[in-house]
């Protein structure tokens, strides 16, 4: 077992994953709250942004663990791109929202 350590979200890499998930969980959820084609995925943009984002940074995580040699998968980093996406949201929320 790799050691985890709580003080690997406050590294640089860490704070990193976070910005560019909550950037891109805001982000999502700001389009498709402003289309009107889809009504159902304009009033769970939320739920949808969060659950794409968060799939998306394991996504990364899997395949930079399998495809690129001399890489490897972190545990951290999911953490951190999940933070990314909640910090996202609260965001999205006090700016539209609150």
């Amino acid at each position: 077992m790799p050691s985890v350590s709580v003080w690997d979200l406050f590294s640089f890499d860490g704070f990193a994953h976070a910005v560019m998930f909550a950037l891109l969980c805001f982000l999502m959820i700001v389009g498709m709250s402003k289309q009107y084609t889809f009504p159902k995925l304009k009033h769970s943009s939320i739920r949808i942004s969060f659950f794409i984002s968060t799939m998306f940074g394991i996504a990364i995580e899997i395949l930079q663990f399998s495809v690129v040699p001399g890489r490897s998968a972190e545990i951290m980093d999911i953490v951190s791109n999940t933070i990314g996406c909640l910090i996202g949201i609260i965001v999205f929320r006090w700016i539209y929202i609150w």
